[in-house]
């Protein structure tokens, strides 16, 4: 884990930040150490074009490709429903 972590601040948060039209990440972790990274952004070409720019990154001096095994599948869901929290159900 703290290889991901290493190659996420150090190479991934930068890539994805350089792509515009991106709004909010979030990562979830089990204590098993598997992710789960859900990308919110204004387009759906802006969540390829982040993907691409994370993938043409080079590794980092230090950095063990053995420890970085990397995304088994991605997968883009359109959004269908917003509900903000606090919002009165009808």
């Amino acid at each position: 884990m703290a290889a991901e972590d290493f190659a996420n601040e150090e190479r991934i948060k930068p890539a994805a930040f350089a792509v515009p039209g991106n709004i909010r990440t979030y990562v979830l972790r089990r204590d098993d150490g598997s992710e789960v990274v859900v990308s919110i952004a204004e387009t759906e070409q802006a969540l390829i074009d982040t993907q691409k720019a994370i993938l043409s990154t080079t590794l980092l001096p230090g950095e063990d490709p053995a420890l970085l095994p990397g995304a088994d599948r991605v997968e883009i869901y359109p959004v269908h429903q917003v509900f903000e929290h606090g919002e009165a159900l009808s």
